[in-house]
C-alpha cells in the first residue's frame, strides 16, 4: 500500500470512496464543500498496488473559543471494505499526525472511538476541560497535543469549519 498526499486527479475517486464507505452522501459532500472553500489542511490517500484509491483521511482546521491557534481535526477517515483491517487506517492516521507535526501544527482534535483512537496518543478533551460543538458520548471527543503544552492554560469549545454543522 502507498499513503501519499491527495492529488487533482483523485477527487473523483475519494468522492466514490466516501459514497460507498459512510450510509449517506453527507461525508463525500462535506469534503466537497470543505476543498470548495479551501479548508483542507491536509488529506491523503491510500492506494493498493495497482494505484486505486482504497483509503482516506482529511484534516482541517478547528477553533477553541472562537480563536485559530492552527489546531485541526481529523474527520473523515475511510477505507474501501475490501481493504479494512488490514492497518491501511492507522497508517494514514499515523502518516497525518506525522506529517501535521513537521508542518507545525500544534494539535489535532477527533471524534471517534476512544479505543482506535486512544492508540495514536488522543485522550478525552475533557481532561483538559475542552468540548465540541456538539452533544457528543462521553469520551468520544478527544485531543492530541502534536507539540509539548499546547494544551497548559487553554480550555473551551472546540468548533470544526462551519461546513461540518451542514452535515
Amino acid at each position: 500500500m502507498l499513503i501519499r498526499t491527495e492529488a487533482p486527479a483523485d477527487i473523483l475517486a475519494i468522492d466514490r470512496l466516501l459514497k460507498s464507505t459512510f450510509e449517506t452522501e453527507a461525508e463525500a459532500n462535506l469534503v466537497m464543500k470543505l476543498r470548495e472553500n479551501s479548508r483542507r489542511t491536509l488529506s491523503l490517500v491510500g492506494c493498493n498496488d495497482e494505484g486505486e484509491v482504497v483509503g482516506y483521511v482529511l484534516f482541517s482546521p478547528v477553533t477553541l473559543e472562537g480563536s485559530d491557534l492552527n489546531w485541526q481535526g481529523l474527520a473523515p477517515l475511510a477505507v474501501d471494505e475490501k481493504y479494512r483491517n488490514q492497518g491501511l487506517a492507522a497508517e494514514m492516521v499515523k502518516e497525518g499526525l506525522s506529517s501535521l507535526r513537521e508542518f507545525g501544527y500544534p494539535a489535532c482534535v477527533v471524534l471517534g472511538n476512544p479505543a482506535y483512537y486512544g492508540r495514536f496518543g488522543f485522550i478525552d478533551s475533557e481532561k483538559h476541560q475542552m468540548r465540541c460543538q456538539w452533544d457528543v458520548p462521553q469520551g468520544a471527543f478527544q485531543v492530541l497535543s502534536l507539540v509539548e503544552g499546547e494544551f497548559d492554560h487553554r480550555s473551551g469549545l472546540i468548533e470544526y469549519c462551519p461546513e461540518f454543522s451542514e452535515l
